[in-house]
């Protein structure tokens, strides 16, 4: 033990050993709290001379070295960026761009989620089998450090701040349309080269002059970019050694190398960030009723009004560690998992097979868990065990327990949470307005999960002053990493063995082991076979691309699409106004052609009418027969004839089209073989199991296509009641159709979890 903790240690011993101590004055519950109290707010006015010695104490504590501190940061973009060194997306990251982590902490390693679709990370994975690059840019921005910035270049702090101002506009430059060259894109951002030290624009001139000149590179400006992701994209395929610009793709390993250069560029640590992963990979959200889907973009918007059961990610090939990480996780004093999206950064990351195992591993680490600030729409906003409240700190270790292999237990041993009682109620309720909500912090059921909860300040308060906004301030958390460290003795211990530890599942592989890229390429090889309008290849494909859970298997029934004039459509909207069909004489889709002019409805037509193409030619024979007594008509039977297997074309067996129409409520005859049929009463409506089946499609897919649907499948969160029974008889059907369509219809047969 270094002389500073020692003697922090025995000051707070002589102290404790005291009636009454002076730490009482400071009204937090734990020896943690008071003294990250005591670091960020000074002694209470009301201390006295007592307060002489709560300063000697704070002293202390700022004087604790943490330069040779080896620490180890896993999470996604945002939160991680914050944590190391600020949100470097935002404006305001320029006024301060060297706190964080970075500064007190400088050997400080950012393992990052690379599970990102979205933006102009989902934009460069259409044309580039990489990871995904945008939370790794967004991390090594975050990471570049004043003093090895003044070193390299020789430059003033000053300078080192301006030059900071001018990396931000380079690598946070959007644009929408193409740029006609590397100058009128350096201008567009706002950068003048000649700002910069002459040493880093040797080395980042080559990779803007490689976006227009190498043709691998060269599709991505055909698409709205971020110029950050597309300079770490160009340093992971410059050439190697002078050798020329290759016609092949790099291997995984390329990543590694650009951030590699980017970092020495940026005068950041050569290994500082690192992916989690160098294989593509993808997130496949389980959600209660049933459905799954795949895509973080997509699970972010999908809103199914269900709580997340599980979150998988599906890799495009065998996934490894790096070994740089594995070596960085095993010397690291710090392990911390930092804030963010509950399901869709700190999962993704511990689900790469190893990782998990090797962060438990290091047993002499201290271990933290940065706890989320606010509930998220659509990931905390309803518990599990309970759907009608809002999500407990609890509840996140529980989902955690759920989704990480192994479990929780021997991956942190403290909860850090950020204090709401520094928070004025105004301020909260003027969030609460805004449908923000904190995540609470139940304080025994944390401890009886086996882990320390510690409440803290970790915002700014002169934010919340001057700003009225409530978020990590990357000071203040690197501050309290600080404390944490200092009285890592103090700290009580994780528990000793893994309780209700799960099993490492095998890695969840792409049926194809396809990449995103190769992925769109086969969906435009389709295309280009089909007869479609002109204009309307671009929105098929955008749509394909969307909706991840479309097999190419979907498509082997469909020979193109045709719009059909509104006074020329052949089809009744007595029951619906559905303007689509798939007609399998000619296996073409027809959309009414006044939905064309609307993307929205296309899009629902479309997947209608897709969907409906899977059941291919299936019926042979389709009629109703009016049902009279006594010369009152009762109602109408619905009859239904499956075609033979030898003369269907069709994505499905006997046995599977039976257990969909079964699940449809129509009943085989007993009688007459591939008959089934379904009563239906006086006026009521009937949906026919054809365009039912399409409607299921779309509303699978997404549950904002289809509220007629999504109101039916309402019963499956409903509690059953025992009263009637014709309710659960229901509640069994929704759910099959649910399995059936995750099973046999989007090929997802793994079982459910307990």
């Amino acid at each position: 033990m270094t002389a500073a903790p020692a003697a922090l240690s025995q000051a707070l011993a002589t102290l404790a050993d005291r009636r009454f101590c002076p730490l009482d004055l400071i009204p937090q519950e734990s020896l943690a709290e008071k003294l990250i109290e005591l670091d960020q707010l000074g002694p209470p006015a009301a201390a006295g001379a007592i307060g002489t010695e709560l300063a000697a104490i704070g002293r202390l504590l700022a004087a604790t070295d943490t330069r040779q501190v080896r620490v180890v940061l896993f999470g996604g973009g945002t939160g991680l960026a914050n944590l190391v060194g600020g949100d470097s997306r935002n404006p305001a990251w320029t006024a301060s761009p060297f706190r964080g982590l970075k500064e007190l902490f400088p050997h400080t390693t950012s393992v990052v989620c690379v599970t990102d679709d979205g933006g102009s990370t989902g934009e460069i994975l259409k044309d580039l089998p990489l990871v995904a690059l945008g939370d790794l840019r967004h991390v090594l921005l975050a990471s570049i450090q004043e003093q090895q910035l003044m070193e390299r270049y020789g430059l003033t702090g000053q300078q080192a701040r301006a030059l900071a101002a001018l990396l931000f506009r380079l690598f946070n430059h959007r644009f929408q349309e193409p740029p006609l060259s590397a100058a009128a894109l350096l201008e567009a951002a706002g950068v003048d080269p000649e700002a910069m030290p002459p040493a880093m624009w040797r080395g980042l001139a080559p990779l803007v002059r490689a976006l227009f000149a190498d043709p691998r590179l060269a599709p991505t400006l055909a698409r709205p970019q971020c110029l950050g992701n597309l300079l770490l994209a160009a340093a992971a395929y410059a050439p190697n050694n002078g050798a020329g610009i290759s016609d092949a793709h790099p291997g995984p390993e390329a990543v590694l190398k650009g951030l590699q250069t980017l970092a020495c560029f940026l005068a950041a640590n050569p290994f500082g960030v690192l992916p989690c992963t160098l294989t593509p990979a993808q997130i496949k959200v389980l959600y209660a009723n049933g459905v799954l889907v795949t895509g973080e973009a997509k699970s972010g918007t999908a809103l199914r009004g269900y709580p997340v059961d599980r979150v998988l990610v599906e890799f495009a090939g065998p996934p490894a560690v790096p070994a740089e990480v594995l070596a960085a996780v095993a010397e690291a004093d710090i392990i911390a998992f930092a804030p963010g999206s509950l399901f869709t950064s700190i999962v993704p990351v511990l689900q790469v097979p190893g990782l998990a195992a090797a962060v438990r591993a290091n047993t002499r680490a201290l271990k933290i868990l940065v706890a989320n600030l606010w509930v998220q729409e659509g990931e905390t906003d309803s518990a599990r065990e309970h759907p009608e409240r809002r999500f407990h700190v609890s509840d996140l270790l529980k989902a955690y327990q759920r989704n990480i292999p192994g479990g929780v237990h021997g991956l942190f041993q403290l909860v850090l949470t950020t204090g709401l009682q520094h928070i004025p109620g105004h301020v909260l309720q003027s969030y609460a307005v805004e449908n923000k909500v904190p995540i609470y912090l139940d304080r025994e059921a944390v401890r009886r999960l086996g882990f320390e909860p510690i409440a803290a300040m970790l915002f700014s308060p002169q934010a919340l002053r001057e700003r009225r906004v409530i978020q990590h301030d990357p000071a203040t958390m690197a501050r309290t990493f600080r404390v944490l460290w200092a009285i890592r003795d103090e700290l009580p211990a994780g528990p000793a063995a893994l309780a209700a530890a799960l099993p490492e599942p095998p890695a969840v592989l792409h049926p194809d082991r396809q990449t995103p890229a190769a992925r769109l390429a086969a969906i435009r090889q389709r295309l280009a076979a089909l007869r479609l309008p002109p204009a309307c290849l671009s929105r098929i494909t955008a749509i394909l691309w969307r909706h991840r859970d479309i097999r190419l298997m979907h498509l082997a029934y469909l020979d193109g699409i045709v719009p059909v004039a509104a006074g020329a459509w052949p089809r009744s909207q007595e029951w619906d106004n559905v303007f689509s069909f798939y007609e399998p004489e000619t296996r073409l889709v027809k959309i009414r052609e006044d939905v064309w002019e609307r993307p929205d409805r296309f899009e629902v037509a479309f997947l209608v009418a897709l969907g409906q193409s899977l059941l291919g030619n299936y019926a042979a024979d389709k009629r109703m027969e009016a049902i009279a007594f006594e010369g009152e008509e009762l109602g109408k039977v619905f009859f239904l004839t499956v075609r033979p297997a030898a003369e269907r074309q069709c994505l499905f067996t006997d046995a599977e089209l039976d257990d969909y129409l079964t699940l449809a409520r129509l009943r085989p005859s007993v009688t007459v073989p591939r008959r089934y049929q379904r009563l239906v009463s006086g006026p009521e409506g009937f949906t026919p199991p054809g365009l039912l089946f399409g409607l299921l499609f779309a509303w699978y897919l997404d549950n904002r296509f289809e509220a007629h649907i999504d109101y039916k499948m309402t019963i499956v969160k409903n509690r059953v009641s025992d009263l009637i029974h014709e309710q659960g008889r229901i509640l069994v059907r929704r759910q099959g159709l649910i399995d059936f369509f995750r099973e046999r219809v989007f090929g997802d047969r793994r079982p459910l979890p307990a």
